[in-house]
């Protein structure tokens, strides 16, 4: 039996900009995003010696469906299609990233899958241009894990731009503290918020764009483009949210935003403000079941 190991790690959308619904239902956006690897899961594939009749998943969090639902077995099903010789194999997926938190876990772990599988493929194995687009087809976030550093989405995700070396630096240098309240967010029903309160919860394209590249101009001066404006639609139900930002922001000074569709949020830390009092804060105010992680630069990315 030949084993197969992969991190599939986090991300934060430091900027979401919803700019708008397209004409095949999914939305248009540009989001400046950062994988976090201190965050992740681990997938692991064994291919048995012996044929297999179906792909098999195993999953640590008792409520992440191992069924044919899941976006592992899907990433499998849909290599297999361009590779239909590769063999049925065993996924063992040990979660650490919250579900329904919008910091891209089932997407990663599906692009981990399609990374696990390529490499094990030998002679078989389908170039990055395909990959990708095997990933795009699996779900809008999924392209961006391949890539394994921050970057610029577009489209509905399936459009990727890297950063230059000097703002991929300065984004691995940050803390971000990461939380989230015991609950999830469904990514369509915020979606579906969004566009039954079409347009004035999209905001315009170029001005997204302008943000952006002004922070990309000078990295080092500008301040990072934190905006979400799927904030809109999960606040007015989720008042626990900007509750919570408000008093971190008057508390610490923060600027507090959420990641994706939530519910997990995220905030900058400087070097004078103790992550291990804000921890405290956000548990004081949503209890000791909220998510909290912290994600300290490593010490060579300072």
């Amino acid at each position: 039996m030949e084993i197969f190991s992969a991190n599939a790690p986090a991300k934060i959308n430091l900027m979401l900009a919803v700019t708008g619904l397209r004409q095949d239902g999914f939305h248009d956006l540009i989001s400046l995003v950062m994988p976090v690897p201190a965050l992740c899961d681990t997938l692991t594939m064994s291919v048995p010696a012996n044929a297999a009749a179906a792909d098999t998943l195993a999953c640590t969090m008792p409520d992440i469906p191992a069924d044919a639902s899941n976006l592992v077995l899907k990433a499998a099903a849909i290599f297999r299609s361009r590779v239909p010789a590769f063999p049925h194999v065993h996924f063992y997926l040990e979660k650490k990233i919250p579900h329904g938190a919008g910091l891209g876990g089932g997407s990663s772990d599906a692009a981990a899958a399609l990374s696990l599988m390529n490499q094990a493929a030998g002679a078989r194995t389908l170039s990055e241009e395909t990959l990708s687009k095997l990933a795009a087809e699996l779900g809008s976030d999924v392209p961006l894990f391949l890539a394994k550093t921050p970057l610029v989405m577009r489209g509905r995700g399936e459009r990727i731009e890297p950063l230059d070396s000097c703002a991929t630096n300065i984004l691995n240098s940050k803390h971000f503290l990461l939380f989230k309240p015991a609950f999830g967010i469904s990514t369509a029903e915020a979606y579906r918020a969004m566009k039954e309160n079409a347009p004035r919860d999209y905001v315009p394209a170029e001005d997204a764009e302008a943000k952006l590249a002004a922070w990309r101009l000078n990295p080092r001066n500008a301040p990072l483009p934190f905006f979400n404006n799927m904030e809109f639609p999960v606040f007015r139900k989720h008042f626990a949210l900007p509750a919570l930002f408000r008093i971190l922001r008057e508390r610490f000074g923060l600027s507090p935003h959420m990641s994706g569709s939530g519910s997990a949020c995220f905030a900058e830390i400087p070097e004078n403000v103790p992550a291990e009092k804000v921890a405290e804060t956000i548990h004081d105010c949503w209890g000791e079941t909220a998510f909290v992680f912290s994600a300290a630069p490593t010490p060579h990315s300072r």
